[in-house]
């Protein structure tokens, strides 16, 4: 006879849990900024492994542990893949000198007080434009990154900024995959779901916005004009700074708003690299390339292809400009898609051993409440992008578990796909494992734990929605009407 399934334990579910955040801070404790480099990874499979341990023990078939795995890394595949070409994009992008342009022209043009503030618009912007959080950030975040450190301003704030305009984009576009993912589990149109959206996603940023002003105004820039005058003179002996380059994003941004995917819209943006990097950088060519004996044509195939796939770096005596002229190409993205891997066994074997879905039972038996069950719905998505690393579970596991309960309490859908952004989309790039996490730390190369505190509207959107839902303000039920006319479709479609 086959061993007959026990349900887990509340205490049994939270040890795996316990374990990999103690653990994880004592990796910040002891390995500081370094924990990328296989720390976390070992303690995601150590917790991978007592979860293991904890399934087999009640009774789950290893082989369906082993699929569970399968299934979880195979969700975070796409993820991978993006960050394999965002390592070759910025590679590229360096080599044509995009991201040296960028940072010259926006040195000229953006004051510094006002920096953090324009760099929140500008990511908002071509996020809300493209729908894509992380293409903005690897492309346009990079270049605000360095304007940000020449101008002398702490990394991790100007990589909040960054964060907080392009999550802002990406959840209010309707060309957004998590945006267009939301309502379609909960069962309401996009159009609604954004103008819903809008009552919480306004307030949060807003509030950002003059954060973000506060800081800028009060920051010591005495020693800005130095820094940008060195900056100015490095990247003009170094690079052919030409408004051309613009052509670049320009291109990008404009096929990505015609609806290509990410996948063949970045691959794109990679070759536009390289062809501009042949056709204005010939020295940077040659010095990548192997030195001026090389023929040109030589030099330009092993220039492209070394900034594609690994660490390509043009010397510079200016330090600020030093560490923004350094990109390590695909393989430089190799430990945090290993962590990404590590961290999608973690939540695999956590699913297949039932640990996820006790805990969240738990969590709708304290919901009595509107405003306790819209706050047990982000703490739920919040709870997913810990435990399963992955914005996109973070919506759709939690939309299924909740759906027939915000039925039941006659809350009309958009109420659930708003909550479901509110608490998944946006706080999945404050996890350090996560795969947002995991991808925004390494492209911005500020670690997740540093640039936490200052992504303002990421935090302040599920505060904002649970103030929203327990004031009751523009929460929408089913009138008496709408709730017969449902029950009556509902029996029709059961009749046929």
């Amino acid at each position: 006879m086959e061993p007959r399934k026990i349900q887990p334990s509340l205490l049994q579910s939270f040890v795996p849990i316990i374990f990999l955040i103690a653990c994880l801070s004592l990796n910040v404790i002891f390995f500081g900024d370094d924990t990328l480099a296989g720390s976390n990874q070992i303690i995601l499979l150590l917790a991978a492994s007592i979860a293991g341990v904890i399934a087999i023990k009640n009774g789950s078939k290893w082989e369906e542990v082993r699929k569970s795995i399968v299934k979880s890394i195979g969700t975070a595949m796409p993820a991978i893949i993006i960050l394999l070409l965002i390592g070759s994009i910025a590679g590229t992008w360096l080599l044509s000198g995009v991201v040296p342009t960028l940072i010259y022209y926006g040195l000229k043009v953006i004051h510094p007080k006002i920096f953090l503030f324009t760099a929140v618009v500008v990511s908002g912007m071509v996020s809300l434009v493209t729908g894509s959080s992380w293409s903005t950030i690897a492309t346009i975040g990079v270049a605000l990154l360095g304007i940000g450190k020449a101008m002398g301003i702490n990394e991790a704030m100007v990589a909040g900024a960054i964060i907080s305009g392009a999550y802002f984009g990406d959840k209010m576009s309707p060309l957004s995959d998590t945006t267009n993912l939301a309502p379609a589990m909960s069962g309401t149109d996009l159009f609604t779901h954004i103008r819903y959206m809008l009552i919480t996603t306004v307030p949060a940023m807003i509030i950002a916005l003059i954060l973000f002003l506060i800081i800028g105004f009060t920051y010591d820039f005495s020693a800005v004009n130095t820094n940008i005058d060195s900056v100015f003179n490095a990247i003009n002996t170094e690079f052919n700074i030409s408004v051309w380059l613009f052509l670049v994003p320009v291109i990008l941004v404009v096929i990505i708003i015609k609806k290509m995917p990410p996948l063949p819209s970045l691959l794109i943006g990679t070759l536009l690299g390289g062809i501009f990097a042949i056709i204005f950088q010939p020295e940077i060519i040659y010095l990548i390339g192997g030195g001026e004996d090389q023929a040109f044509w030589k030099a330009s195939y092993i220039a492209v292809m070394k900034s594609m796939y690994g660490e390509i770096h043009i010397p510079s005596s200016n330090v600020i400009v030093n560490e923004l002229f350094s990109t390590g190409g695909m393989a430089g993205m190799l430990n945090t898609i290993w962590l990404i891997m590590s961290a999608m066994i973690f939540g695999g074997v956590m699913e297949a051993a039932g640990l996820l879905v006790r805990i969240s039972n738990a969590i709708i038996s304290l919901a009595k409440s509107t405003g306790s069950l819209i706050a047990s719905t982000i703490a739920t998505s919040i709870f997913f992008n810990i435990t399963a690393s992955d914005q996109y579970i973070s919506i759709v596991v939690p939309g299924r578990m909740y759906a027939d309960t915000y039925r039941t309490r006659k809350l009309k859908p958009e109420v659930l796909s708003r909550t479901l952004e509110d608490g998944g989309t946006v706080t999945s790039v404050l996890i350090p494992w996560n795969t947002g996490g995991a991808t925004q730390a390494k492209v911005l190369g500020v670690p997740t734990h540093l640039y936490l505190p200052f992504c303002f509207f990421n935090i302040l959107s599920p505060i904002v929605s649970i103030i929203i839902a327990y004031s009751g303000y523009k929460i929408r039920y089913y009138t008496s009407e709408e709730v017969a006319k449902r029950k009556f479709k509902e029996k029709d479609r059961k009749d046929y």
